[in-house]
C-alpha cells in the first residue's frame, strides 16, 4: 500500500504566489518565518508525515481504539508516534511563545496540518482539539489557569478536549443540561454527560484537560446561561504535576462510539459527577461560555476544513498511483494498440483532474484565509486588522463547509477510479471515503455553516464584506484580460460568469433574508457551495496568472507552471462552470421546498 508524499511543490507555490508568505513574515511576531526556515519546516513535516504517521493509518483504522472498564487503549504505534510528535516540537508550532510555543504564523501551520491530515487524520484529531483548548484558555482564562495548564498543553505533554454535545441536545446548545455548582474559592462541582468527545479518554498522556459547557444554578435559560469550565482528568499537586494518588477527578469514560470512519480516534461518552461531582474551574465570566467556546469552535472549524483538504490530497495520490499501474482496455482512438494503464482513459483522466483541481483550489483558499488570520492578529494598523478579521470570519464557513463537502465527493471519486478494488478495504481507498464523511458533520454541519454564513456574515452587514471580496475577484478578471492567451481567456470567461452568479446570490440574500428568512435559508447550503466554487476559481485564476508570469520570466520549473495553468483551465471548465445553475437554485429554489405540504415528509 502506497504511503503519502507531501505535495511540497504546490504548497510552496501557494505560499509564495497566492498567500503572500513574504508579507506575512514581515508582520510583528512573524519574523522567524523566512522562506528558508519555512522550506525546512515543510520538508521535515513531510518526512514525519510520510515516515511516521502514514504507515500507521491503515492499521489504525483496522484495529481502532478499544475501551475496557473506563480506560481507552489507542491503536498499535500511536503512543510511540505521539511521543515523537511531541519531542519534535510539532504540537507547539503555532502556539504562543510565552507558554513554550514556537509562535509561527498560522499560514505555515496550515500546510503542516494538511500534511498530518493526509497522512493520518485519526491521529491528527488529538493535537487539533488540544490547540483549540489552548487558544480558549489563552484568550479568556485567568492567569492562574494559564500558568497551570498551558505550558504542558502547548508542549503536548497534556491534551485538551471540547465538551459541547449532550444526548438530548445535539447541535442545539441552548438545550445543554450539564450543571456546575459553586463550591467557593473559585471551584465548581460539575454534573452531567457529554457525548462525541474526540480523544476524551486515551493512553497518550498522563492528563487530559477538558473544556466543558455547563450551567450554574442561577443561569438564565438558553445559550445566554452557558458557562465554560476547565475540568482536568487529574487535579494537580502543589508542584503542578497530576496527582495520580488522590487527584483523580470525577470524570469518566463510560464508552466509546463504534463509527463509520476514523476508527483509531476514540470518540468518548464522558460522565461528569457520578461520584460526588467533578471539580471544575470557571473560564472567564459566568454565562459567557458559548462566546468563549466559539474561540475553540472557529479554530476547530478551520482545522476541520484542512481535514477535507488533506483527505482529498491523499485520495488523489492513491487514485493516481492505481490508475498508473492498473492495465485495462485499449486506448480510445488508437487502432491496433495494446492494453494500457487506465490513466489513459478519458473519463479516468476527468475524474483525476476533478480531484486534483478542487484539492488545489481548496488548499489555496485555506492558505489565503490563514494569511489573513495572521494579519488580523499581528498587523500594526487597526483598520487593516479589522478588515482581515472580517474576511476571515466570512471565509471560515467556506473553508469548513465547502472543503469537507468536496472531500466526500473527491474521496468517492477515488473509490470509483479503483473500480471494484475501491470497494475492497485492502486498497485503502475506502478508508478515505469513510473518514471524510464525518468532516461535514462535526464542529457544525454544513447547514449550520451555511446559516452562519447567511445570517451573521452576509445579511447582518448588508453584504458589505462579501461585496468587497467580489470587487477583488473582479480585479483578477481585469488582470486576465490583459493577456493575449487562449487559456487565460477561457479562465476569465468562466470566472466572470461565476462572479456574476455569486453576486446574484448575494443580492438575493440581502434583499430576502430580513423579510423571508425561510426562503433565503432554503438556498443556504447551495449558496455556500456557490461561494466556495467561485472562491476556488478566484484562486485558481490567480495561480494561472502567476504561472504565466513565471513562464514569461523564464524562472523556475516550466513544467510545473504549465500544468498549473492547465489545471486552472480544467477547474474553470468543469467546476466553475456550475456556478450559474447553483445561483438559479439559490434565487428560485424556495418555492419547491417551502410550498410542499407537510404530509409529504
Amino acid at each position: 500500500m502506497s504511503e503519502y508524499n507531501a505535495p511540497l511543490r504546490d504548497m510552496k507555490f501557494v505560499l509564495q504566489e497566492l498567500a503572500g508568505l513574504e508579507q506575512v513574515s514581515q508582520l510583528p511576531g512573524c519574523e522567524e518565518a523566512s522562506p528558508d526556515v519555512v522550506d525546512a519546516i515543510l520538508e521535515e513535516a513531510g518526512k514525519f508525515a510520510s515516515g511516521v504517521l502514514s504507515p500507521l493509518n491503515w492499521g489504525g483504522d483496522q484495529v481502532g481504539a478499544t475501551w475496557n472498564d473506563g480506560k481507552v487503549k489507542t491503536a498499535p504505534g500511536w503512543q510511540g508516534a505521539y511521543k515523537q510528535f511531541v519531542d519534535s516540537g510539532w504540537n507547539a508550532l503555532s502556539c504562543p511563545t510565552e507558554h513554550g510555543g514556537q509562535g509561527l504564523p498560522r499560514l505555515v501551520s496550515t500546510l503542516v496540518e494538511e500534511m498530518w491530515n493526509s497522512a493520518n487524520m485519526a491521529f491528527t484529531l488529538c493535537p487539533m482539539l488540544t490547540r483549540g483548548a489552548i487558544e480558549a484558555i489563552e484568550l479568556r482564562g485567568s492567569d492562574e489557569l494559564k500558568q497551570k495548564y498551558l505550558p504542558k498543553m502547548v508542549s503536548g505533554e497534556w491534551t485538551g478536549t471540547m465538551n459541547l454535545t449532550e444526548p438530548q441536545a445535539g447541535s442545539d446548545l441552548a438545550a445543554v443540561r450539564t450543571k456546575a455548582v459553586p463550591q467557593g474559592e473559585g471551584t465548581y462541582k460539575v454534573f452531567g454527560q457529554k457525548i462525541f468527545i474526540t480523544y476524551g479518554e486515551h493512553d497518550l498522556t498522563d492528563n487530559i484537560i477538558h473544556l466543558v459547557l455547563a450551567r450554574t444554578p442561577d443561569a438564565p435559560e438558553g445559550v445566554k446561561g452557558i458557562s465554560l469550565f476547565v475540568v482536568p482528568k487529574f487535579l494537580l499537586k502543589a508542584d503542578g504535576m497530576p496527582d495520580k494518588e488522590n487527584g483523580r477527578n470525577d470524570v469518566h469514560c463510560v464508552s466509546i462510539e463504534h463509527k463509520l470512519g476514523i476508527h483509531a480516534s476514540p470518540t468518548a461518552v464522558l460522565a461528569f459527577g457520578d461520584h460526588g461531582g467533578a471539580t471544575g474551574f470557571l473560564v472567564g465570566e459566568e454565562n459567557r461560555g458559548l462566546e468563549y467556546m466559539f474561540i475553540m469552535m472557529n479554530a476547530a472549524r478551520f482545522a476541520v476544513g484542512l481535514e477535507g483538504v488533506g483527505l482529498s490530497e491523499r485520495a488523489y495520490q492513491r487514485a493516481l498511483g492505481y490508475a498508473r499501474d492498473r492495465i485495462q482496455g485499449t486506448e480510445l482512438g488508437v487502432k491496433g494498440g495494446g492494453k494500457v494503464s487506465i490513466v489513459r482513459h478519458p473519463d479516468v483522466r476527468r475524474m483525476l483532474m476533478l480531484m486534483k483541481s478542487q484539492t488545489e483550489a481548496m488548499r489555496a483558499v485555506a492558505c489565503v484565509v490563514a494569511a489573513a488570520t495572521d494579519a488580523a492578529r499581528c498587523h500594526t494598523d487597526d483598520a487593516t486588522r479589522k478588515q482581515n478579521q472580517a474576511f476571515v470570519e466570512l471565509m471560515i464557513p467556506i473553508v469548513k463547509g465547502w472543503s469537507t463537502e468536496n472531500s466526500i465527493d473527491i474521496t468517492s471519486l477515488g473509490v470509483q477510479i479503483h473500480g471494484g478494488m475501491g470497494f475492497i478495504e485492502e486498497t485503502g481507498a475506502a478508508q478515505h471515503f469513510r473518514d471524510s464523511r464525518i468532516t461535514a458533520i462535526y464542529e457544525g454541519t454544513t447547514a449550520i455553516q451555511a446559516n452562519d454564513l447567511l445570517g451573521r456574515k452576509i445579511a447582518r452587514d448588508g453584504g458589505q464584506t462579501i461585496k468587497g471580496l467580489i470587487a477583488a475577484m473582479r480585479k483578477v478578471e481585469v488582470d486576465l484580460s490583459t493577456h493575449n492567451d487562449d487559456e487565460l481567456a477561457a479562465i476569465r470567461k468562466s470566472l466572470s460568469a461565476g462572479v456574476d452568479a455569486l453576486e446574484q446570490g448575494v443580492n438575493y440574500i440581502v434583499a430576502t433574508y430580513g423579510s423571508n428568512v425561510q426562503a433565503a435559508s432554503v438556498g443556504s447550503v447551495p449558496f455556500l457551495k456557490l461561494f466556495g466554487i467561485v472562491a476556488g476559481g478566484w484562486q485558481m485564476a490567480r495561480a494561472a496568472l502567476a504561472s504565466k508570469q513565471r513562464l514569461a520570466d523564464g524562472s523556475g520549473d516550466a513544467a510545473f507552471y504549465k500544468t498549473k495553468i492547465t489545471t486552472a483551465r480544467f477547474y474553470a471548465d468543469h467546476v466553475l462552470s456550475q456556478a450559474g445553475g447553483i445561483a438559479y437554485a439559490v434565487v428560485n429554489g424556495a418555492a419547491g421546498a417551502i410550498a410542499i405540504a407537510d404530509d409529504q415528509f
